[in-house]
C-alpha cells in the first residue's frame, strides 16, 4: 500500500518570520496522528478524509487563532512555531478537546487521535526550515505523549505555571532518542480531555501508583492458573495495606489476563506509574516464580527476582513468596520515587515529595545528611499538618540524633515521642507511626513499650522488614540478644537486598556484643562501617567489642572514628544515655570503650 498524506492547506502561514540564521527563542509544537498506518489498513479512503478534516478544520485554524505558524508538515503530522509557551499550550489543549469531540460524534469508526509535544528553546531558520534542539526535543516529547495527550518540557511547564487552568503530572527525567541529556517532562492532564475508547483515566494522586498484573502461567497446564492468580491477589491485598501507595484493584488488573499487552499501554489505561508482572512455572516437584517491577514512564526495570521453591506445600510457598515480593519492592518504590524527584528544587515539592526526598537522608545515620532530611520533613508538615508519615519520620530522625549523641537527650526524646504519638493520632493504622514510636521508646530505655509499638507495626504490615530490624534493636538493647538475631534473620529473608543493610549489620553486631560474641560483633560492625564510613553507632560498638576482644589497635582506631563523629562521647554519657538497658551489659560496653582509650 502506498502511504498517503494529509492534504494540508498551503495558505496557513502567519506573519511570524525570521531572517536567515537568526536565533530566536520559540515555543515549538509537534503533532502527529496515532496509528496512521493501522487506520489506513482498516479504511484508507475514509481515514484520509477524516484526517484531512482534522487538519483543515481543527489544527490549522487553532494554530492561527493562537498566533502560531506551521513551518513543516509530514504525512500525518506537523511542526508549528509560537512566540510564547502559553499560546502553544492553549492551542494544544484546544486541539485535543476538539478532536475528542469529533471522535465522540463518530463513535461507529475507530477514533483519530494525535500526540502533541511542546518545547521552548533556541531555533534557527535556514532555507525555509526551522532547526535546532528546540525542534528536536518537541518532536521527541510528542513521541512519548499519550494518544490524545500532550507532553511538555520542564521549561514549558515553568513558563505556563499559574497562567493556564490546566493540570500537569511530573513524569520525571526522560531519555529521548538522539538527545544528549535527559529531559524532564510533564504530562498535561486537563480534566476535560476525553479518553480513548475503552480506557479510563483514574484521578491523579501524589502517591506512587502501581498495578499488579496476573502472574502468567508458563507450566502449560491450565489447571495451574490458580497459583499465579493467588500470588497476584495476595500481593495486591498486601500492597493495599501500605499507606504510601495507590494500588489498582484486582478486577481492573485481572481484565488483562491472557492478553498480550504492552506494559506502557496498560499503565496509561490504568493511570499508574509502576507495573508489577511475573510468571509461574511448575515442573515436577519444583516451582519457579519470577517477578519484575517496571517504571512504565521509562520502561526501566527497577526490581527483578526469581524464587525457586519445592511445590510440595504450595500454599505455604504462596504466602512466603508474597511476603518476600512485598517486602522487597516497597523500598524499591520509595527509591524510584526519590530518584524521580531528586532533580526538583525543594520549594517545588508537595508534602509527599518532601517525605520521599527526605527518606534516604534520614536512613544514613549520618548527622550531616539528616540535616537536609529534617528540613524536608518540617517543610512537609508545614504543607500538610495532618500528614502522619511526615510526623513519624521526623520523630525517627530526632531519635536517631539522640543515639548518635548529637542532640540534647531529654529534649530529643521528648520531641520524638510527641511527634510519634501525633502520627499515631493522625493515622492509627499506619505501621510507620508505630515503628517510629517503638524506635523512640527503645532509645529512652523503655523496651516494654518499644516492643509493644513495634508489634503493632508488624500487626498492620507483617511484611514490614524494617520494623523487624528495629524490633531486633529493641530486643538487643533490652538484653534479649537471641530474640534480636531472630528478628534480623526474618528481616533479611523478607528483604535480602535492603538499602538499610549497614544498619542491619550494626544491629546484628550489637546483639552479638550483648550475647558476649565479640569476634562476631567485630565482623558485623566492620562490614557496617565499610558500607557507611560515617556510621557513628557502628564505630562505637566496634570500639567496645574490639576493646573486650583484646584487639587494641582496632579498638583505638574505631574510638578515634567515633570521636570524630561524636566529639562529646564520654563514660558519663554512655552511663546516662546509651540505650543498653541492663546495667551489667552497659558496664561491659563501657569497659570495652575504656580499653579502647575512652
Amino acid at each position: 500500500m502506498v502511504r498517503r498524506s494529509i492534504d494540508w492547506p498551503t495558505d496557513f502561514e502567519s506573519e511570524l518570520t525570521m531572517s536567515p540564521l537568526e536565533r530566536k527563542l520559540s515555543a515549538i509544537l509537534a503533532a502527529d496522528a496515532v496509528g496512521f498506518s493501522r487506520l489506513m489498513e482498516i479504511d484508507e479512503e475514509g481515514t484520509i478524509l477524516r484526517l484531512n478534516g482534522c487538519g483543515q478544520n481543527v489544527l490549522v485554524p487553532s494554530i492561527a487563532r493562537h498566533r502560531g505558524r506551521i513551518f513543516k508538515t509530514t504525512g500525518d503530522g506537523l511542526l508549528a512555531q509560537f512566540s510564547s509557551a502559553v499560546d502553544a499550550v492553549r492551542c494544544a489543549s484546544e486541539i485535543q478537546n476538539e478532536i475528542a469531540t469529533l471522535n465522540a460524534a463518530a463513535s461507529d469508526v475507530p477514533p483519530i487521535q494525535f500526540r502533541i509535544g511542546i518545547n521552548v528553546g533556541d531555533v534557527v531558520e535556514q532555507n525555509g526550515d526551522i532547526l535546532g534542539d528546540g525542534v528536536n526535543i518537541a518532536a521527541r516529547l510528542e513521541g512519548i505523549a499519550d494518544p490524545g495527550g500532550i507532553c511538555v518540557s520542564a521549561r514549558v511547564h515553568d513558563d505556563v505555571a499559574g497562567k493556564v487552568d490546566l493540570s500537569f503530572e511530573d513524569i520525571g527525567e526522560q531519555t529521548l532518542k538522539n538527545i544528549a541529556r535527559p529531559v524532564r517532562a510533564f504530562r498535561l492532564l486537563p480534566a476535560r480531555f476525553s479518553q480513548p475508547a475503552g480506557s479510563t483515566r483514574l484521578p491523579s494522586t501524589t502517591k506512587p501508583s502501581i498495578a499488579v498484573l496476573p502472574f502468567q502461567n508458563l507450566s502449560g497446564q491450565p489447571d495451574q492458573d490458580y497459583f499465579g492468580d493467588g500470588i497476584a491477589e495476595d500481593i495486591i491485598t498486601a500492597l493495599s495495606k501500605l499507606r504510601g501507595f495507590f494500588v489498582i484493584a484486582r478486577n481492573s488488573t485481572f481484565s488483562y489476563k491472557g492478553k498480550t499487552s504492552d506494559v506502557r499501554q496498560i499503565a496509561r489505561e490504568l493511570a499508574v506509574r509502576y507495573v508489577l508482572e511475573g510468571s509461574v512455572r511448575k515442573a515436577g516437584d519444583q516451582l519457579r516464580v519470577t517477578g519484575q517491577l517496571i517504571d512504565a514512564a521509562t520502561g526501566n526495570h527497577i526490581w527483578a527476582e526469581r524464587y525457586d521453591r519445592p511445590a510440595s506445600e504450595i500454599f505455604t510457598v504462596q504466602d512466603e513468596i508474597t511476603a518476600s515480593v512485598v517486602a522487597a519492592i516497597e523500598p524499591q518504590l520509595y527509591a524510584a520515587e526519590e530518584l524521580r524527584l531528586q532533580s526538583r528544587p525543594p520549594e517545588s515539592l508537595d508534602a509527599w515529595g518532601c517525605v520521599v526526598r527526605a527518606m534516604p537522608q534520614i536512613w544514613t545515620w549520618v548527622v550531616q545528611d539528616e540535616d537536609g532530611g529534617i528540613n524536608l520533613l518540617k517543610r512537609a508538615i508545614e504543607l500538610d499538618p495532618s500528614y502522619a508519615r511526615a510526623h513519624s519520620l521526623l520523630a525517627w530522625a530526632l531519635a536517631t540524633r539522640v543515639v548518635l549523641g548529637n542532640i540534647d537527650y531529654e529534649r530529643g526524646i521528648a520531641d520524638s515521642l510527641a511527634l510519634a504519638q501525633r502520627a499515631i493520632d493522625l493515622d492509627p493504622d499506619d505501621p510507620w507511626a508505630h515503628c517510629a514510636a517503638g524506635y523512640a521508646y527503645t532509645f529512652s530505655r523503655r523496651p516494654g513499650p518499644a516492643v509493644e509499638e513495634l508489634t503493632e507495626a508488624l500487626h498492620r504490615n507483617p511484611n514490614f522488614a524494617f520494623a523487624r530490624v528495629i524490633l531486633g534493636v529493641a530486643y538487643g538493647y533490652g538484653g534479649l540478644a537471641e530474640d534480636g538475631l531472630r528478628q534480623l534473620e526474618i528481616a533479611t529473608r523478607l528483604s535480602p537486598r535492603d538499602h538499610t543493610q549497614a544498619a542491619n549489620l550494626s544491629v546484628e553486631g550489637l546483639c552479638h556484643f550483648i550475647a558476649g560474641h565479640y569476634a562476631e560483633a567485630i565482623t558485623c560492625e566492620r562490614r557496617a562501617v565499610q558500607m557507611r564510613p560515617n556510621f557513628g553507632t557502628a564505630w562505637r560498638t566496634l570500639a567496645a567489642a574490639a576493646g573486650l576482644a583484646g584487639e587494641s589497635d582496632l579498638a583505638r582506631m574505631a574510638l578515634s572514628e567515633c570521636r570524630r563523629l561524636q566529639p562529646s562521647i564520654s563514660v558519663a554519657w554512655v552511663e546516662k544515655y546509651h540505650p543498653i538497658v541492663r546495667p551489667e551489659d552497659r558496664a561491659r560496653y563501657i569497659e570495652g570503650l575504656i580499653r579502647a582509650g575512652l
